[in-house]
Order: C-alpha cells, then sequence, then structure tokens
C-alpha cells in the first residue's frame, strides 16, 4: 500500500507529518496526519490513536491540540486520521454536517448506498494500523486510543469491542451513548438502518454493559459549559452510571471555570478545551504505552 508524503514539518525534534494512501476498505483516497517523536529515528515507539468529531478532518488536531511537546517527551508515535471517506460522489454525502462527509460516526454502514465506502470502523481498526506499522518504526504491541466528541464515541467503542487490543483508552467530551441522542440516532440509523437494535453495538453505553474484556481505566474530561452536554448528545452520565454498575474504572472529570465567581463561562466543546488538558491524556496514556 503506497504512501505519499503530503507535508513534513519539524516540530520539538521530532516530525509532524501528513501522508495519503488509497484505502482498500473505504475505496477512496484517504490522509492522515502522525507525529513521530524524536525516539523513532533510533527504535520503535508505541503509537498512540486519536479519533477527531463532526466536520474535522486530520489537520484538526495536529494544528490546535499542541499534543507534540508531550508525545515527544514521552516518546510516542501519534496518528491522526480523517473522520470520513472523502470524494466518493454519493448522492447526499455533502448535505448535512452531521452526516455523510467528515461525519463516517466509525461504523461500518450496512446500508445502500454508504456500506461500500462508509467503513471507518474496520479502517481503524484493521486497515490502518497495518499500514502505520508497515512503513514507520512501531511498536505494534503497543497501541492506544483517544478522540474527541464524535471521536471520543469511536475511541471507547473501539476499545470496548476489541479487549486487548488497546492498552489505554481516553475522550474528551465523547457521544457517550448515541442511540439516545439525535446526533446517534441520525448517523446510526442512516448507516445502519432503522432497527434500533442494530446500533447498539456501536454504543459505548450498551457495550460496557456486557463488557468482560482485560482491564480498563478509562479517562474522560468533559467542559461544564459544552453546548452539547446541556443539549444531551454527548450523556456522559449514562456511561459512568453503566461503568459503575459494571465496575469498570472510569475517571470522569468535569471541568469547569477556577473561579465561580467569574463572569465568564467555563471551558466548551472547542479545541480550547482539548488543548487545556491533552497533556493529562498523553500522560495516562504513556503509563500504559512504556509500563
Amino acid at each position: 500500500m503506497a504512501l505519499k508524503q503530503v507535508s513534513s514539518n519539524k516540530c520539538f525534534e521530532g516530525f509532524q507529518k501528513v501522508f495519503e494512501h488509497d484505502s482498500a476498505e473505504l475505496k477512496c483516497r484517504m490522509k492522515f496526519g502522525i507525529y513521530l517523536p524524536p525516539k523513532a529515528e533510533t527504535g520503535k515507539c508505541p503509537v498512540l490513536y486519536w479519533l477527531s468529531g463532526l466536520t474535522c478532518t486530520e489537520q484538526n488536531f495536529i494544528t490546535k491540540a499542541g499534543f507534540q511537546q508531550a508525545a515527544a517527551e514521552h516518546g510516542l508515535i501519534v496518528v491522526a486520521p480523517d473522520t470520513s471517506p472523502r470524494g466518493c460522489n454519493i448522492e447526499g454525502e455533502d448535505e448535512s454536517w452531521d452526516f455523510g462527509t467528515g461525519a463516517g460516526f466509525y461504523v461500518d454502514a450496512t446500508e445502500d448506498p454508504w456500506k461500500t465506502n462508509y467503513r471507518m470502523y474496520s479502517y481503524i481498526k484493521d486497515e490502518l494500523p497495518k499500514l502505520i506499522n508497515a512503513n514507520f518504526p512501531t511498536d505494534p504491541e503497543r497501541m492506544s486510543i483517544f478522540g474527541h466528541s464524535m471521536g471520543g464515541h469511536g475511541a471507547l467503542i473501539l476499545a470496548l469491542k476489541n479487549p486487548g487490543k488497546y492498552k489505554s483508552v481516553s475522550a474528551f467530551a465523547p457521544i457517550c451513548n448515541p442511540v439516545q441522542c439525535q446526533w446517534g440516532k441520525k448517523a446510526l440509523g442512516g448507516y445502519l438502518g432503522p432497527d434500533a437494535t442494530k446500533w447498539e453495538a456501536y454504543d459505548a453505553t450498551q457495550l460496557v454493559k456486557s463488557y468482560s474484556g482485560s482491564r480498563l481505566d478509562i479517562l474522560i474530561d468533559q467542559g461544564k459549559d459544552d453546548q452539547f452536554l446541556s443539549a444531551g448528545q454527548l450523556l456522559p452520565d449514562n456511561f459512568i452510571a453503566a461503568c459503575t454498575e459494571r465496575k469498570i474504572p472510569v475517571v470522569f472529570r468535569l471541568q469547569q471555570a477556577s473561579c465561580f465567581c467569574s463572569p465568564w463561562l467555563g471551558y466548551d466543546h472547542s479545541y480550547f478545551f482539548i488543548a487545556s488538558f491533552i497533556n493529562d491524556h498523553i500522560k495516562h496514556h504513556a503509563k500504559y504505552l512504556n509500563a
């Protein structure tokens, strides 16, 4: 599978690069960002996969999150793929921001006309890691995953559906219970069809209820003034309740303004929120990846 380098920038003695390739799973040209820490020049490194949210490309995380310094210090390769297939010429794929282009939801679609290209779950789980491991100095046995919003949903379901594959998982403002929110109902209904019981295979709150794999220590950061939290799109309380019932460790941090008397709002859904706590997440994963 041939890779074409799109860009390369020196960053904290490592390199932030972007590549493109033809995806067999998605049947289109795809891009991904990859940060190679200084340690990658002399040895194999663990890999941390980031999954972005609605409307994002591979660029949002690599240009806005500010993760590279911590990744360099901990010797982590960080991979940030795109969020959906691109340029498939499917009727309706560009009609709305929360379905189709930029909104693959990390599922394998089963409905026409989406099922041929919209297979982001298998792309992230199988094709992309094989590509990364074949072309970069990785340790295939040391891999973790995290993400934001739709990508937080993706990270959680991939970890829960594949026990032992990922050493650790974390998320920023994840969509925790998509079968119960409007974003999820629209996307899962469109990609998987009207039978809501089929949606549960891609719902972290439902998956955790039957999880019996290796221990997972889950870290979630959520902004208190996230507009999508108050709109009922994220539903973290449902996920926390399910984890508590199953005795699965989850650290949930509701981040707010430091001064309660401040007239300003606290942390929201943006990359300013992500950048504020990204170092904590890199450290969380490094603890398991470098153990």
